[in-house]
């Protein structure tokens, strides 16, 4: 029950983040429109107490979160770089590697803070190989064995 309320409070707060509005009627729709999607998400079998979004949220808040956010400013910046410098290379090359994670989560958000950082975009995801289109050659080579993945790697542990 913890996790479908906590599903259906997650889902509420975005709604609301999004709408802006405070109105009685759009806040009972909010709270309405969370509570059938965990229905049918629950029936079709696709929500996992492992994918429970409250699952990561401090942690992630407190350690990977600011980590995440260096890693795409500094990706943001080499990516500038190399649009405007001349002599910097953008050579995009596709790039395979064995990830760390285990579990489903972890590949989820492995494969979602590749995308986020600039440069780089994940484009096949499996448990025993990422696909990633990346830039540079460089980028595209510094991925296996990260630092992300030895990160996210840990944050899957903790959980």
């Amino acid at each position: 029950m913890f996790y479908v309320a906590g599903t259906v409070a997650v889902l509420f707060a975005f709604w609301v983040l999004l709408s802006g509005f405070f109105t009685p009627f759009l806040l009972t729709s909010g709270v309405g429109s969370a509570i059938v999607v965990v229905w049918f998400s629950r029936r079709m079998g696709i929500v996992a107490h492992e994918g429970h979004p409250l699952r990561l949220s401090m942690r992630a808040l407190i350690t990977y979160g600011p980590w995440l956010l260096m890693e795409i400013l500094k990706a943001g910046w080499d990516v500038t770089r190399r649009i405007l410098h001349p002599r910097l290379p953008i050579s995009p090359t596709m790039t395979r590697f064995k990830p760390s994670q285990r579990t489903d989560l972890g590949l989820i958000v492995h494969a979602n803070s590749i995308t986020l950082t600039p440069g780089t975009i994940s484009v096949e995801v499996g448990p025993d190989e990422f696909l990633v289109h990346a830039i540079s050659a460089e980028g595209g080579a510094s991925l296996d064995g990260s630092e992300m993945d030895r990160r996210v790697r840990a944050l899957e542990l903790a959980s």
